[in-house]
């Protein structure tokens, strides 16, 4: 695996640590080196890192957009010379027609670089989405960076193959909650047994969801979830996803995630799950009501895509990155979908991401995205990314103790608008149950990942049992059938949702 330098970050296991004493461009230097002669020296990574870490520390947030131009040019030559380019005016994430001044202002753009750099158009543009305002480019030198920066029609400059960031504080420390394919034994008090023989997870209960059942299975609705993929192990997420009750509905596996270190690859890595947490979302979501003493899933009949997009939960690598634009662009296009699950992230925005988020809510989508989980010492990082947009619907999990107590590993914040309960007060390790990554394994699954998927889950059986509905029409409702409504709490959202009211 390519991640080495980044084990700690894993879904944002941040701890800001003080930099300001190491910092080679403090504030105050900053704020001298905008305004004369930008420094022709080459940062090196920890350097770079230093000043991220800084203003996470004091904002909560971090954006290149506030560096200065020898940051964003020395993070861009540390990530293979790929800068990721955002062009148009404000707010022109996407165009869905030919758009003269926008072709324009790309090959004004793309000549510049070529003009600065001295190359071919080929050397120079080697991804042009033909959707999103989005080019990734090759750039090396720091004039180019300082003369992009003067234009008024390039909305963000990103250099989305740097994936170096991590904390020095806790260099080995990964999320609680990432890859894992291992199987395990289930508490008998963890899940109860209904027909034909499926088990039923425990946290199922403190949402009406079997009661739901009665009115609405999820059937005829298609969620997509962008993720790592789902394992081919899994007969219930292949071949028989159709078993018991569950029956006349598909499952379609695709990949968009390049497993390379060179951003110039195209070797991609197929549909198959090789983390397990993809493969643990998408049984929350669709498990079979099978007949094998397995759990089953939220909305048992409906159909699944899944896409492999990230290699695990973190985007913090070019092709990851990506992976995500792409799935999501290919998802908004597909009309027979109606809801995305995103339980991945990264502690602040990645714009192209931002604006693919953004195509796919111009197309109707529900966009369900994890608040964030952490290791216990850090989740009171805010709400992460992209959960942080208000072009999706941010979940959070909570413990069975009736106070709304975050979980041990979770994120919690103003953006949150549902909460599910998936941990045990007295023991966090035991989370809800789902179906494993082997044919005939169970497994515990736990953190906002989950709660996310869930989620998704009992939107998908509120929009079968009212299928002319719109999206608002479904949030509303879910909305309505949830705790506090109508008063929304300032970091748990409108709470609970009570699936049976939701589908009533």
């Amino acid at each position: 695996m390519r991640k080495l330098q980044l084990a700690v970050l894993a879904v944002f296991t941040i701890v800001i640590t003080s930099c300001t004493k190491d910092n080679p461009l403090s504030e105050e230097t900053q704020e001298t080196n905008l305004s004369s002669e930008i420094s022709q020296e080459l940062l090196t990574i920890p350097q770079i890192n230093a000043i991220i870490d800084e203003e996470l520390r004091r904002t909560g947030d971090f954006s290149w957009k506030n560096t200065t131009d020898q940051v964003l040019w020395s993070a861009t030559v540390h990530g293979g010379d790929v800068l990721t380019i955002g062009y148009g005016n404000q707010g022109e994430s996407f165009s869905t027609q030919k758009n003269a001044r926008l072709t324009n202002s790309k090959n004004s753009i793309v000549s510049e670089i070529m003009s600065i750099e001295e190359g071919t158009r080929k050397e120079t543009l080697f991804e042009d989405d033909d959707v999103l305002n989005v080019i990734d480019v090759q750039v090396n030198s720091i004039t180019t960076i300082s003369a992009l920066r003067k234009r008024d029609d390039i909305r963000y400059m990103e250099p989305n193959a740097y994936s170096f960031f991590y904390s020095e504080q806790y260099p080995q420390t990964r999320s609680s909650k990432g890859c894992n394919k291992d199987g395990q034994s289930l508490n008998s008090n963890d899940y109860r047994t209904i027909a034909p023989g499926s088990l039923v997870s425990w946290t199922y209960d403190e949402h009406n969801i079997e009661q739901a059942w009665s009115y609405s299975t999820g059937a005829n609705v298609t969620v997509g979830l962008i993720d790592t993929g789902v394992s081919q192990s899994q007969s219930l997420l292949g071949s028989n996803f159709n078993d018991g009750y569950s029956s006349g509905r598909t499952i379609q596996k695709y990949g968009t995630f390049i497993d390379s270190s060179w951003w110039w690859s195209s070797n991609y890595d197929g549909p198959h799950d090789k983390c397990g947490h993809g493969t643990s979302m998408g049984a929350t979501i669709a498990s079979p009501r099978n007949n094998d003493n397995l759990p089953v899933g939220v909305a048992y009949n409906s159909n699944l895509i899944a896409y492999r997009a990230t290699e695990d939960v973190v985007l913090n690598d070019y092709h990851e990155r990506k992976g995500v634009k792409d799935a999501l662009r290919q998802l908004a296009d597909r009309n027979d979908v109606k809801i995305i699950s995103m339980s991945i992230g990264y502690p602040w925005s990645i714009e192209n991401i931002k604006d693919a988020v953004r195509y796919a809510h111009s197309k109707g989508k529900l966009i369900f995205a994890a608040g964030g989980t952490s290791l216990d010492f850090t989740n009171w990082y805010p709400v992460i990314f992209p959960a942080s947009m208000s072009e999706t619907v941010a979940v959070t999990g909570i413990t069975d103790d009736g106070t709304y107590e975050q979980c041990a590993t979770c994120h919690d914040g103003n953006e949150i608008e549902f909460t599910i309960v998936m941990q045990r007060a007295n023991d966090v390790n035991r989370t809800g149950t789902v179906l494993g990554f082997y044919n005939g394994d169970t497994a515990y699954v736990g953190g906002s990942s989950v709660a996310t998927a869930t989620t998704a889950g009992i939107a998908a059986l509120v929009w079968a049992r009212h299928p002319s509905w719109s999206r608002n029409q479904v949030l509303n409702k879910m909305r309505q059938s949830s705790e506090f409504y109508p008063n929304k709490d300032s970091t748990k959202g409108y709470g609970n949702i009570d699936a049976l009211q939701a589908v009533q």
